[in-house]
């Protein structure tokens, strides 16, 4: 097959989406072959909220490695995309993934713009882009992408429990650089207008600091959900 044919399926771990996992699957199921929702132990309406959106629904191990990987298993495309379910594709993500992968990319990811019209959020986001095209790292807001056979390679997400899509995304760097697309995945900034901007900003340039210094994702992920 060729890559201007290449399937898509779609990996979204949830837990406790049910607010807004319809529209989620709906924007997925558009832009893919087959959506694959990966519930952590939600105790809401999400999982059959997602079922009668039209995704196939599987339980796994809280975690989103750990639920990516459960989804990934179980999907059939010849590319693997991952997608929260707080982030909405562009209507052109099939198609530039497909010309990305046509190009000769193992993966990559899309620029971001956050559903705010704060000037602030706009600022944010165009941060977060220039940043992933300096240093090649993906974060999961930017709905990862990449081939069957790469996922293969590397063997999914590293199991921890937090940092898992920068540690995927240095794998992937030490194989090739990503495909930085420029359409834009759009993210609910409801994180950013709760626990304000720049709090937000400094928190998560600090958690990103302690894991280049070395602390772990088991300890980060503790003291991260110890202070939320």
């Amino acid at each position: 097959m060729s890559a201007a044919e290449a399937s898509i399926s779609v990996v979204m771990p949830v837990l406790n989406e049910a607010a807004s996992i319809t529209a989620a699957v709906l924007n997925a199921r558009g832009q893919s072959a087959q959506c694959l929702v990966v519930d952590g132990g939600s105790t809401d309406r999400t999982a059959a909220l997602a079922g009668e959106a039209g995704a196939i629904v599987i339980s796994a191990a809280r975690g989103r490695a750990l639920q990516m990987n459960a989804g990934a298993a179980q999907a059939c495309g010849d590319v693997l995309l991952f997608v929260h379910a707080d982030c909405r594709l562009p209507d052109t993500a099939a198609h530039s993934i497909r010309a990305a992968i046509a190009a000769g990319a193992g993966w990559g990811r899309f620029d971001v713009g956050l559903d705010s019209p704060r000037r602030s959020l706009r600022t944010v986001a165009a941060m977060m882009n220039w940043r992933s095209r300096l240093t090649g790292i993906a974060t999961g807001d930017q709905a990862i992408f990449m081939t069957r056979a790469l996922y293969d390679t590397i063997e999914g997400f590293a199991p921890i429990p937090l940092m898992e899509d920068i540690d995927l995304s240095k794998r992937l760097c030490r194989i090739a650089p990503p495909a930085c697309l420029r359409d834009r995945v759009l993210v609910s900034a409801r994180r950013w207008e709760q626990r304000g901007v720049a709090r937000t900003v400094i928190e998560m340039w600090l958690w990103r600091a302690a894991y280049a210094a070395g602390a772990s994702p088991e300890r980060l992920h503790r003291l991260y959900y110890r202070q939320s």
